[in-house]
């Protein structure tokens, strides 16, 4: 028994940690790693706009309307990506629209995924008509494109920066609600479910302690992807006139602001539509590999 316990002891040893384990199936992926360092660069942008940002977002230099980036004939390294219609410095602008676009993808995440995992671990213990009645609102929802759906909840609230995140929240929930339901109903006929029944668990503890940790790979996965819809869909409200209000740097209220100057400053349109589009493409990127690296089906042997 002690030579048994001892080679126990010696594979127990020899397994890596679960961070170093994640790691090794994450770095894996190149497009997941180059994914998540220019996550974490665009993280640090928001988080330091108000030091790395030249200029204030909202400060207007009339003497330099419409001028292009440094590298254009006319352009200045004072406003090195140009500046608006009304002579707003669009580096400043885009960096203080990374806190935006960050910060709505933050809120809407965590308010869309608390309440979709809560119902979804409702609907998935109770079961019964509860069960039934949560899946056919939740399929209700889904019937209806997001966006629109977005945008007719927004029409209603009214256009801001809140009642677009609320929207886009209520939106992106029945993906948790199904997705944590799921998990519970394949988690509950196991071994450890039953055996924590057998000693008195109660049904909180069930659900929050004992089954819901064992379905988080794949909520943390939606989450991620999740994060670049929100993004998106704030754009997309903010193009359309029903999100962030000027003369808040948001990028989707950006590009709105520069649809009339398409063909005289290309600049105003190309800028935030790169940030938008590179920062959704990396967040994605990184979600396949968290895809990789946290389903076991997925792990190589």
């Amino acid at each position: 028994m002690a030579i048994v316990d001892t080679q126990i002891e010696a594979i127990e040893q020899q397994r890596p940690g679960r961070f170093r384990e994640f790691w090794n199936y994450f770095s894996e992926n190149r497009g997941a790693v180059a994914g998540l360092i220019v996550f974490l660069s665009f993280i640090l942008i928001a988080i330091f706009a108000d030091v790395l940002a030249p200029y204030s977002p909202s400060d207007q230099y009339r003497d330099h309307l419409l001028q292009p980036p440094f590298w254009q004939e006319g352009g200045t390294t004072e406003f090195l990506l140009g500046t608006d219609a009304v002579g707003r410095d669009m580096l400043s602008r885009l960096i203080h629209g990374a806190r935006f676009s960050f910060f709505i993808g933050l809120i809407v995440v965590s308010i869309s995924l608390l309440s979709g995992v809560t119902i979804g671990l409702i609907a998935g213990f109770v079961g019964g008509w509860v069960e039934i009645m949560i899946m056919r609102l939740m399929d209700v929802i889904l019937a209806f494109p997001s966006l629109l759906l977005a945008l007719v909840m927004v029409a209603i609230l009214g256009p801001s920066l809140i009642n677009a995140m609320l929207a886009i929240a209520i939106v992106l929930q029945p993906q948790y609600v199904r997705l944590t339901r799921a998990a519970v109903l394949a988690e509950l006929p196991k071994d450890y479910v039953t055996s924590a029944r057998m000693v008195g668990s109660g049904t909180l503890r069930l659900m929050f302690i004992t089954v819901l940790p064992n379905c988080l790979a794949p909520i943390i996965v939606q989450a991620a992807l999740s994060f670049s819809t929100a993004i998106l869909d704030a754009a997309a409200l903010g193009f359309l006139g029903l999100g962030a209000q000027p003369p808040k740097p948001e990028w989707g209220t950006m590009l709105s602001e520069a649809r009339e100057f398409i063909l005289r400053a290309w600049w105003l349109v190309t800028l935030p539509g790169l940030a938008i589009l590179i920062t959704v493409l990396s967040i994605n990127l990184m979600g396949d590999g968290l895809r990789d690296a946290l389903d076991p089906k997925l792990k190589r042997s």
